[in-house]
């Protein structure tokens, strides 16, 4: 467990402290390996710094192979993070992997300012974010894996797309939100799909092999493999193949991909 939700009451000092590791390693003494290792290691420049963390951090996460990974990458519950033989984390990118675990396959990149975020602090069964092989994570994507993250082979993602995987209940107007839940149904997006930037993919999607997602879209339903979609609502433009437009396209669709 990676913590309980705090109340309305605040909680005294020892509380809080308490609270706050909880939060960031699985027991307090992960917590001072975890920081010791990335304090000592994590701000070395250059390829020499690269290589050093792709050693030393083996002692915090598991890595099937020589892994890459900048200075300033940012790492939470890194015990429960797996990359695969070939993997790249970008300067700045931040992983938090409580409690479900991040999987990141071999040679997937993760760009930087990236953040991939389980954040289930309230014991969601499904919570977890998996990657597979030669994908790519774009700057400052965001991915949050309460509901449980599957993404294929060959998944690219653009800048600023996020893909978020819980929702807020509000269906009671006389209560704050806050104190009505949430929903977290889980995303899954198989191989071969490409997210335009700025894109977001909402709770409960499916994205079928081989779509496109139009830069901007908001994906509230499942999509059909092979089919590029955009707007907001997204909804379906063509079938990939078929350069007949639908219905309502523009020529300047096909500039919004990016």
């Amino acid at each position: 467990m990676c913590g309980a939700p705090v109340g309305t009451n605040t909680p005294g000092p020892l509380a809080q402290v308490s609270l706050y590791l909880s939060r960031q390693a699985t027991s307090p003494g992960r917590y001072v390996v975890e920081q010791a290792l990335q304090g000592l290691f994590g701000w070395v420049p250059t390829p020499i710094g690269m290589a050093v963390r792709a050693f030393v951090y083996r002692l915090m996460l598991s890595a099937d192979g020589w892994v890459g990974i900048e200075r300033s990458v940012r790492l939470r519950f890194a015990n429960l993070i797996r990359l695969g033989a070939g993997c790249y984390l970008d300067q700045g990118v931040y992983i938090h992997a409580c409690p479900g675990g991040v999987e990141i396959g071999p040679r997937t990149m993760v760009m930087h300012g990236a953040v991939l975020h389980v954040y289930n602090f309230r014991d969601l069964p499904h919570a977890g974010i998996r990657i597979g092989s030669d994908s790519l994570i774009g700057e400052y994507t965001v991915i949050r894996g309460q509901g449980g993250v599957a993404l294929g082979n060959r998944v690219y993602t653009s800048p600023l797309t996020q893909i978020i995987a819980v929702n807020h209940v509000f269906d009671d107007p006389r209560r704050p939100f806050v104190e009505q839940g949430i929903t977290a149904e889980g995303i899954t997006i198989e191989d071969d799909v490409w997210l335009g930037s700025g894109s977001i993919v909402t709770d409960g999607v499916r994205i079928g092999r081989g779509a496109v997602v139009a830069a901007g879209a908001v994906v509230t339903g499942d999509v059909p493999p092979g089919v590029v979609v955009g707007g907001v609502p997204a909804r379906v433009l063509r079938t990939i193949g078929n350069a007949e437009p639908r219905a309502g396209r523009s020529g300047t669709d096909r500039a919004v991909y990016f």
